[in-house]
């Protein structure tokens, strides 16, 4: 660089046209090559692509340092106390799963926005003192959210789970104008009125790469330029004392005032099994199959699925998807006693996620349900039958929310000395 008199990476951008983020693309181990932008870098310096091409082992390292976070630090989180009372506010609260867990972790909620009338109801019933909002989030953030809230109430913390939307990606700024009317709009327009210390957003492990992965970028240049440094990770519950194989994408903000390094929840010794969740479960009610679907699950061991069945069978059962290719293992799938369960959807009989009981041949009931994303018995939902799956299924496990909260606790209690 400093042979073409670029001594910066801030000339450098200047010199391609792009913005210091985008170029951090561009130079990062995940860029491809072949695009146009990596062109222009190879003509502005004037140097062969082959020569700046990073080798493919170093990129593999890289991309698994990434997902796996092996370069952040770790904190034990259960020695981890609460200094004092941290106030909240969550957006898209569902179920509690996730305000349960950073109630556990020492949280205090100030509000909890969420406009489905059933899992209002169900936090509500549950935490009769908590603040909810039972309303759209767009009305809320346009009537703005401190007038929801106990007047003067400092907010030290934000959280929710925003849905997954593509944006546009016209200006090379990218500020809050750029993604109106998603949903994460909203949820950036509440962080920006209450510019609490921290944020956490957490997603579907797809976010990673939907879009290509511009969507997760522009989130967080976003979040930096609104004034917050930005980290993510994926971490998988089973690590946090969930039965279940659940990956969550968690991206943490961090105001640039506040310099402190956030640390990931060290993983907990024992990753617990379906066996350890349903133990002494209590009864309740749940879906039932068909006599046809419950005729071919019966020839299925605890553990197998789809390829478990006689040739036959299978074909009749999986149709076209029979022929494609292999993979599918979530068709007519039994859980193991001595594995976690599969990740839990908003259905418990969906055929090509099925999640059978390991000796019953039935789906799992709703406090099973419940069991498996770490709800305590004694949290009621409402709502049908159907509501309910619906309510557990698209919830954050509560212990995972609370290992997740305490390593938020940790860092604010070292923000304030």
């Amino acid at each position: 660089m400093e042979k073409k008199n670029i001594k910066t990476q801030s000339e450098l951008a200047e010199k391609l046209g792009v913005t210091k983020n985008q170029l951090s693309v561009i130079l990062s181990a995940n860029s491809n090559p072949l695009k146009s932008n990596y062109q222009k870098l190879c003509d502005v310096l004037e140097v062969k692509p082959m020569d700046i091409i990073i080798p493919k082992e170093i990129v593999e390292k890289k991309k698994k340092d990434k997902i796996t976070g092996s370069r952040l630090e770790y904190v034990d989180v259960t020695a981890v106390k609460a200094s004092r009372h941290y106030n909240s506010v969550e957006l898209f609260a569902g179920a509690g799963g996730l305000a349960l867990g950073l109630e556990m972790a020492g949280f205090h909620a100030q509000g909890l926005i969420e406009i489905d009338k059933y899992a209002a109801q169900t936090l509500r019933e549950n935490r009769p003192k908590w603040n909810v909002i039972e309303d759209d989030i767009v009305k809320v953030s346009e009537n703005g959210v401190r007038n929801y809230l106990t007047k003067n109430c400092e907010i030290d913390f934000v959280s929710g789970g925003y849905p997954c939307q593509a944006f546009s990606y016209a200006g090379h700024k990218l500020g809050l104008d750029d993604v109106r009317g998603t949903m994460f709009f909203y949820f950036a327009k509440v962080i920006k009125d209450l510019n609490p210390k921290v944020f956490l957003a957490e997603n579907v492990k797809g976010l990673t790469t939907h879009d290509n992965g511009k969507t997760l970028q522009t989130m967080i240049t976003i979040y930096e330029n609104m004034g917050y440094n930005v980290t993510w990770n994926i971490l998988k519950a089973n690590n946090y004392g969930v039965a279940q194989k659940r990956e969550r994408v968690v991206i943490i903000g961090i105001r640039k005032d506040i310099d402190i390094q956030y640390r990931l929840p060290k993983e907990y010794a024992y990753k617990p099994v379906l066996k350890d969740a349903l133990k002494n479960v209590p009864e309740s009610i749940g879906e039932k199959y068909p006599d046809k679907k419950r005729k071919v699950l019966e020839l299925v061991p605890p553990g197998g699925y789809w390829r478990d069945l006689p040739e036959n069978i299978a074909k009749e059962y999986m149709g076209k998807s029979y022929y494609s290719g292999g993979g599918r293992t979530g068709m007519a799938r039994r859980i193991s006693w001595e594995e976690p369960s599969l990740t839990l959807t908003c259905s418990p009989a969906q055929k090509q996620t099925e999640r059978c009981h390991p000796n019953e041949t039935r789906p799992f009931t709703v406090r099973e349900y419940a069991r498996i994303q770490s709800f305590p018995d004694e949290w009621k939902f409402s709502g049908s039958m159907g509501q309910q799956y619906k309510q557990i299924g698209n919830a954050v496990p509560v212990e995972f929310a609370k290992a997740v909260g305490l390593s938020i606790i940790d860092l604010l209690n070292k923000a304030e000395g």
